[in-house]
């Protein structure tokens, strides 16, 4: 099946099954292994392992949990540049995201209660090859995949969290 007619088929259904939209997301569990690197598991065998930056007692063995989420930002959006081009008709040579952002060590470390701990700011730079489309048409394609990304989303309103804690 051809990523436009999956399209297809998830927003009719979708579309007249609206209770089945909503869900609970799959879990992530991290571990400590030892110092600052930790391994992430999924459900189905998911996984992935992170380290800090020397600069905080890591050994920066693996990237930091904060490369990994400017990695799924830049993933995401490709991969809804891609998906919003084959439900709309346009042919695709190249998609390249790429993802950076400004932080302040000082928020993280906790120095200045003034200073948020995550990303002051993100930048997304989305470079689309659609041979024959104009520059608005490539534009509000990179902004529709920006602004349907559950990871920018995400990251750019409040999201309500709830912390349980839990004695080992």
């Amino acid at each position: 099946m051809s990523i436009a007619e999956a399209v297809q088929q998830a927003s009719a259904y979708l579309t007249e099954h609206p209770d089945e939209a909503r869900y609970r997301d799959s879990q992530a569990r991290a571990t400590v292994e030892s110092g600052l690197r930790v391994t992430v598991a999924g459900p189905a065998g998911e996984g992935l392992t992170t380290d800090m930056p020397k600069s905080i007692g890591g050994s920066a063995s693996t990237p930091s949990p904060g490369w990994y989420l400017r990695a799924a930002a830049a993933s995401c959006v490709a991969s809804l540049v891609v998906i919003r081009a084959a439900a709309i008709g346009i042919a695709l040579e190249a998609v390249r995201v790429t993802v950076d952002s400004e932080s302040d060590d000082r928020g993280i470390l906790g120095l200045d209660p003034a200073i948020d701990a995550g990303a002051l700011s993100m930048k997304i730079d989305v470079e689309i090859g659609a041979p024959g489309r104009t520059y608005e048409e490539i534009d509000e394609l990179a902004r529709w995949a920006v602004r349907h990304c559950p990871v920018t989303d995400s990251v750019s309103r409040a999201v309500p969290t709830e912390v349980e804690t839990h004695a080992l």
